[in-house]
């Protein structure tokens, strides 16, 4: 794809815990074909690191990305491989002069995953005081998608008001919650559950999850291919 066609989904991980949610809408983003503009906080690191044990440095970005998308959401390395990380560009959170920092720059939209409500604060406010927050800005004021992951319990009241913000702004308030019905039996299949609803929501087609069809106790039913119990 040449740069001049390119029209990426810029993806912000902030310090909040959930970095498998982050892992796994990475995936599904370059499994779909899209181009992925990454930006990492710097609290998002030391959260990567205690989570992981992955640090993440801008010198070797791509050897870390990619050992961070094989790990699974158990901690396990080498679950997941084939990424096509051409297909990605990261900018480090510092530099404010980066290409989606303009409303110029091309992007389908954003998705904060996972959002900590100190990041759900400074997009409501504008403050705009690395790059996370002022590409949620830009995207905000040029009227594109931008999904907020926001992961933390309880909510207090300041959050509750920031959020009730980004929705009137536009926003997508999508909090990290999985659900159960689609028949999760491990730790992966719910952090896909939510990363499936974060490509729901950008509209970006996947198969992370089964979709509820109407018929109950549907979920308990082996899937094409699965062996029975027996």
């Amino acid at each position: 794809m040449s740069e001049g066609k390119r029209t990426p989904w810029v993806v912000g991980v902030s310090g909040a815990s959930g970095t498998p949610y982050a892992a796994s809408v990475l995936r599904g983003l370059l499994a779909a074909g899209e181009s992925v503009d990454l930006v990492v906080s710097r609290s998002a690191r030391l959260t990567l690191l205690d989570e992981t044990g992955i640090a993440f440095r801008d010198a070797h970005w791509r050897a870390d990305l990619e050992q961070w998308l094989e790990r699974g959401a158990d901690g396990k390395p080498g679950t997941f491989a084939g990424f096509d990380l051409d297909a990605v560009r990261y900018w480090n959170a510092g530099d404010l002069a980066a290409g989606p920092s303009s409303g110029s720059y091309p992007v389908k939209g954003m998705l904060i995953v996972p959002a900590s409500t100190a990041c759900v604060a400074g997009v409501a406010l504008g403050l705009s005081k690395d790059l996370l927050q002022r590409v949620a800005s830009v995207t905000l004021k040029e009227r594109r998608r931008l999904v907020v992951v926001v992961r933390e319990t309880p909510l207090s009241g300041q959050t509750l008001k920031a959020l009730v913000t980004l929705d009137e702004a536009g926003a997508v308030v999508l909090p990290a919650s999985p659900a159960f019905y689609a028949g999760a039996t491990h730790i992966q299949d719910l952090a896909d559950f939510v990363a499936g609803r974060v490509l729901d929501a950008a509209e970006v087609p996947h198969r992370l999850y089964r979709r509820w069809d109407g018929e109950l106790g549907a979920a308990r039913a082996p899937r094409a291919g699965e062996d029975q119990p027996g």
